[in-house]
Parts: C-alpha cells; sequence; structure tokens
C-alpha cells in the first residue's frame, strides 16, 4: 500500500518529535554517520559530502513512496536526535521499522520511545501485518530494543545488492502480536 503523507506529518511522544526530514536536520545526521561507532552498523561512517547523499534518500522515500524515516528530535529544545521509522527500499526482506541515533544520546530511551511511536504509526497508517528490524549480529544494543518491543530473531538473511556481503539478524513480529505486547512497553 502506498500512502501520500504530507511533509507536515508529525507524531509528539512525552519526549520527542517525529516528523519527516528537513534540511536542518543534515548536521545531526551527518555527525551520526561520521562518527566510527555510531555508523558501524548502518553502513559505516561516511565523509559529509557524502552525508549529504546518503541523507537525501528517506527526503526522497518520503516524496516517492509516502513513507520513510522520522527525524527524531527533542521535544524541549529541537535537537536532533537520530532518525527511526518506516524502510522498505527495493528488494528488502520486509517491512522494516528502524532506527539510528547520535551517540551523544545512547542510553536515554530516546531510541525505544521513538521505535514505539513509529511503529504504532506503520501499523495505522501503511497497512503492514507486520514489521522487521534488520540487524547485525554483533549489534546487541539493538537487539535488546528488539526485544522490548516485542520482536524475536526470524531468520538471517543477506542484504540486498549492493551489500549482499552482509548478514543480518532479521527480528520482527506481526500486528496482533504488537498490538497485545505495546502497552506494556517501558517508553510506550
Amino acid at each position: 500500500m502506498h500512502c501520500h503523507w504530507p511533509p507536515h506529518t508529525r507524531i509528539e511522544t512525552a519526549r520527542l518529535l517525529l516528523r519527516p526530514p528537513q534540511r536542518e536536520d543534515f548536521d545531526g545526521y551527518a555527525e551520526l554517520v561520521g562518527d566510527e561507532e555510531a555508523a558501524r552498523h548502518i553502513g559505516g561512517h561516511v565523509t559529509r559530502p557524502a552525508a549529504w547523499r546518503k541523507f537525501l534518500q528517506q527526503p526522497g522515500a518520503w516524496a516517492v513512496q509516502g513513507f520513510g524515516m522520522f527525524s527524531v528530535l527533542d521535544n524541549a529544545s529541537g535537537e536532533w536526535l537520530g532518525q527511526c521509522g518506516p524502510w522498505r527500499p527495493e528488494g528488502w526482506p520486509g517491512n522494516e521499522v528502524g532506527w539510528s541515533f547520535r551517540r551523544a544520546v545512547w542510553g536515554q530511551g530516546y531510541a525505544t520511545e521513538a521505535a514505539v511511536a513509529a511503529m504504532d504509526w506503520a501499523f495505522a497508517n501503511l497497512g503492514w501485518q507486520d514489521v522487521i528490524h534488520c540487524i547485525a549480529q554483533e549489534n546487541t544494543a539493538s537487539q535488546r530494543l528488539a526485544q522490548r518491543l516485542g520482536s524475536t530473531l526470524l531468520r538471517q538473511e543477506a542484504m540486498p545488492p549492493p551489500y549482499e556481503m552482509y548478514r543480518v539478524d532479521v527480528w520482527g513480529q506481526r500486528q496482533a502480536q504488537w498490538e497485545q505486547a505495546r502497552h506494556g512497553i517501558a517508553g510506550g
């Protein structure tokens, strides 16, 4: 199902604002993908010019598919914290809700809070019956988040070209499971 949501789509949680990416988000994004540790499980760190080209993927996804990762901002300060949301490029192994956050904000529960809101939104607006999370086998922090969300390890799979050399654990759950577990999740 392809939805065409306006660029002013907004989700507010207790601490966060999720909205489609905008030009002013780029500095935070460039910091994220320029940080070797923060970017090691999302394709590796890149230079600022390469970050710009990669940054444009999400606004492009919103324009063409009607959905993409949300920019996640601190409600109080407006600081760009990371990105989280639905992602389904050509050849992807399923309907993903993914996340990546700047290292400076790790460990504060932002990813859980954002992922709960993004999964609620994806199920309510995209007609998805299930979601997956493609997680590097050594990324224990994201595995723990997937478990907190109620997802289980479904399979291992090679990523689609040109990333076929990377194998990931595919975590996921069906919408019915989400609806049962959703209110018991911290941050939800």
